[in-house]
């Protein structure tokens, strides 16, 4: 929200240890706790099963890290910038697909095979790529959706497999438990097992924030810092 300070309820609020940067720290109101949250909370990732994430920004590569420290595969990450594809590389995908230049649905089954990926996780908001994550999964695998598409847009599905333990779901926050979710992130942090500081590539101070805007669009970005003061 920009703000240098703020009013906020006791029960909404989580220590930091002093040990750690406020710039660390600000990557846990959403991108961290979000996609940490969605592989062990929500979708339930278990070692081995396959995922294929949909967009490679600062949740987006948390999911890719998340799928890596609890072992699945293939860790497939799709994005239309091969920048942030290289990111994703280093936080552990599998393989890397540009869906401006291949094929997503041929080249994700020659990956996983017909039956589709077990997780399928579209992060855009992108109504044409949550129809595909969808198409993608496998007849008793999971579609979450962190991206909320458009209020005057709507997606067409099949929804017969959903009677069959197919999965269509939303992601709120990765169903996180600031409390206790936090200091086990900044554990795995501490032990070296979880990037961020690489996560972050730009720092601007606020009267630049139309330029860290303007990087963003652009692909550049991993995650980029706002310095207030």
């Amino acid at each position: 929200t920009f703000n240098e300070q703020t009013v906020v309820s006791e029960n909404r609020v989580t220590p930091i240890p002093k040990d750690i940067g406020f710039d660390i720290a600000a990557l846990m109101g959403c991108a961290v706790t979000t996609a940490l949250g969605l592989i062990n909370n929500h979708a339930k990732v278990k070692i081995g099963q396959s995922i294929a994430i949909f967009g490679c920004g600062g949740v987006g590569l948390n999911i890719v890290q998340g799928a890596a420290i609890v072992a699945a595969n293939p860790i497939i990450a799709i994005d239309i910038y091969d920048s942030k594809l290289e990111f994703a590389r280093q936080f552990g995908a599998t393989h890397l697909l540009n869906g401006k230049t291949v094929d997503l649905r041929t080249e994700i089954r020659k990956i996983v095979g017909p039956k589709g990926v077990d997780v399928a996780v579209e992060n855009t908001g992108n109504v044409r790529l949550i129809e595909t994550a969808y198409e993608l999964t496998a007849p008793q695998g999971r579609t979450i959706l962190v991206g909320v598409p458009r209020h005057d847009e709507d997606i067409t599905i099949h929804s017969l497999p959903l009677h069959f333990g197919k999965v269509l779901t939303g992601c709120e926050g990765g169903q996180s438990h600031p409390t206790t979710d936090i200091p086990r992130y900044l554990s795995l942090y501490r032990a070296g097992k979880l990037k961020l500081d690489s996560l972050i590539t730009h720092r601007h101070k606020l009267n630049d924030i139309n330029l860290a805007l303007d990087q963003v669009r652009a692909g550049e970005v991993g995650r980029c810092v706002i310095v207030m003061s």
